[in-house]
């Protein structure tokens, strides 16, 4: 080629060289200022935004500024990037228990009177206010629990702040003791009781009797522990709860968290109970209130009226409803004639613990 075309090639040769090693390192610093982008965690990209002792590190990336409908798809929400890792706890984290594809289509198992305006509701709440850096999920075992009992990374409270100082409400949801209808069963109800003011939890807890009472046992102690943190109340609590959530509600009104591996705390100052089988009941109930529907096929009223009447003759303040025409799983019984029944519940639980 000559020395004239040798030399050239060697120019040739080592301006590439060097444009590929300029490429390299710019590549190199962008992915290292994304890694620290997702390290951190944000609200908004690029700041990271911490919800406070106990909860979780909220996920960097972009998030859709548009409003859920009822056509949003329900693995959209789940994938939301403001909620990081709890998404997938908003609906069954085992599928075979809920079927549709979008919020407006969302059925769940054993379930009746599912509100797709109210799911689209719920969905933004949590969109709006986790966009705003504020906490709206907690973790009520810590990591290293998690680890030695992997259950427990499907367990936490999701968070429905009222008003500074007000007294706090943990809602269950029911399910089976196979999986957790927090959409129908308890988002709903906290997100009404925040409305009124009062601070409200949704607890997310393992299938199976013993482990989800240990799991609402755990919430309790976990909220009187951060209490000052979570600005509540822990005079007078209440616990809600449907059908298999009524039922931890109740055994925890009944025998308290510590018999449940909780702290050594007090019994909740009501026992707010829907549509459950439920009998076993102490001398030393709390106040409990309870509804459900006349053709519910899973628990009978009459079950719950006697189990009332019992507590009743120990001297327990009760109050009992019955709505005509209502199966199972009813939630707030919008548009039935169950509707409003959280307003008696509330002025219920207001009458017994007035300090």
């Amino acid at each position: 080629m000559g020395q004239e075309g040798d030399t050239e090639l060697k120019y040739v040769v080592l301006n590439v060289v060097l444009i590929c090693l300029l490429l390299s390192l710019t590549g190199c610093g962008a992915d290292k200022k994304a890694g620290r982008e997702n390290r951190a965690g944000s609200g908004q990209e690029g700041e990271a935004v911490y919800q406070g002792e106990g909860a979780d590190f909220m996920q960097a990336g972009k998030s859709d500024d548009k409003p859920y409908t009822a056509d949003t798809k329900m693995s959209e929400v789940i994938s939301e990037p403001l909620f990081g890792d709890y998404g997938r706890l908003i609906f069954p984290t085992d599928s075979g228990y809920f079927s549709g594809n979008t919020l407006g289509t969302l059925k769940l198992t054993w379930y009746s009177n599912i509100d797709p305006e109210k799911n689209v509701e719920i969905a933004n709440y949590m969109k709006d206010h986790a966009a705003k850096g504020e906490a709206i999920f907690y973790d009520i075992y810590t990591d290293e629990e998690k680890e030695d009992d992997p259950d427990k990374k499907d367990t936490g409270l999701f968070f429905f702040k009222g008003s500074p100082g007000e007294k706090f409400a943990i809602c269950n949801a029911g399910g089976g003791f196979a999986y957790v209808g927090a959409m129908q069963d308890s988002f709903p109800h906290a997100l009404e009781l925040s409305k009124k003011g009062y601070n409200a939890f949704a607890l997310i807890y393992r299938p199976g009797a013993q482990t989800a009472c240990e799991d609402l046992a755990r919430a309790v102690s976990f909220i009187f522990e951060h209490a000052k943190e979570l600005e509540v109340d822990t005079g007078g609590y209440s616990l809600w709860g449907g059908s298999a959530g009524a039922r931890m509600a109740a055994w925890l009104g009944s025998y308290g968290p510590a018999a449940f591996g909780g702290d050594d705390l007090p019994k909740p100052g009501a026992v707010i109970m829907q549509y459950t089988g439920h009998n076993d009941y102490t001398e030393n109930d709390p106040p409990t209130y309870v509804c459900v529907g006349e053709n519910d096929g899973i628990a009978d009223w009459r079950t719950m009226e006697n189990r009332l009447e019992h507590l009743a003759a120990s001297g327990i303040p009760t109050e009992f409803h019955k709505y005509p025409g209502l199966g199972h799983g009813f939630g707030l019984g919008t548009g039935t004639a169950a509707e409003g029944w959280i307003e008696d519940a509330v002025s219920f639980w207001e009458t017994q613990t007035k300090y």
